[in-house]
């Protein structure tokens, strides 16, 4: 398999840093995107570039476009994978905590998604990580009105761009994750075990990213073998 560039954004822990490693240990170039990027610069691997990244920040996208440019000039997977979690009864969840937690999870993909794809090729892969929360019809839980929402606004999003650039490529598809034993999982669900590891999923979503657009585009795939 030829190398591939690939973006991932959340890559400061949990199974956005399980896939840093696991690409690179393929012989792929990453990009890693986080607020936090010195736990990737600490592992000082060759094939991998890791620059501070707020999706909140509009200068942080400038910075994205021109490494592409000076760097690869064309991106072959971008992973939406960073997310903002709040967990708090919704009659104390304000305008403004719901504007942070939409800003990151549906706002900055949708922007860094619109920054990316004039460097993606035709077969190209836009890789969205959601939440069981954000299906419709699945378990729900209290407290995670605002991000549960915005993780369902994420897949309609997707769904949309695959239509829309379905004869110029790249393919869009969605990963809506069950329990994984990560950082975010504590926070929602404190004490919760997860059966699924964060390694275990990154290599879940490593195969996905690389092969799953040869057979879905636009399509939501619930990734989860427990509630939550």
């Amino acid at each position: 398999m030829s190398s591939k560039n690939v973006i991932i954004t959340g890559t400061s822990r949990g199974i956005g840093f399980e896939l840093v490693k696991l690409f690179s240990e393929l012989g792929h170039n990453v990009l890693a995107l986080s607020r936090n990027a010195k736990p990737i610069e600490d592992l000082g691997i060759k094939n991998v570039s890791s620059f501070s990244f707020d999706l909140c920040n509009v200068d942080d996208y400038r910075n994205v476009e021109r490494f592409v440019e000076e760097n690869w000039n064309s991106v072959d997977i971008l992973i939406n994978n960073a997310g903002l979690l709040l967990n708090k009864p919704f009659s104390e969840t304000t305008l403004k905590d719901f504007a942070k937690v939409y800003e990151t999870n549906v706002y900055g993909v949708a922007e860094l998604t619109r920054v990316v794809l004039p460097f993606m090729k035709k077969q190209g892969h836009v890789v969205t990580i959601s939440s069981m929360g954000g299906i419709q019809g699945s378990m729900k839980f209290p407290g995670l009105a605002a991000y549960s929402s915005s993780k369902g606004a994420v897949i309609t999003l997707s769904e949309l761009l695959a239509e829309e650039y379905k004869a110029t490529g790249p393919q869009f598809n969605v990963l809506a994750l069950g329990a994984v034993q990560t950082e975010m999982l504590e926070e929602a669900f404190p004490g919760y075990e997860a059966p699924t590891s964060a390694l275990e999923m990154a290599e879940y979503i490593l195969d996905f990213s690389l092969t799953g657009n040869k057979y879905f585009n636009g399509k939501v795939l619930q990734v989860s073998n427990s509630t939550p």
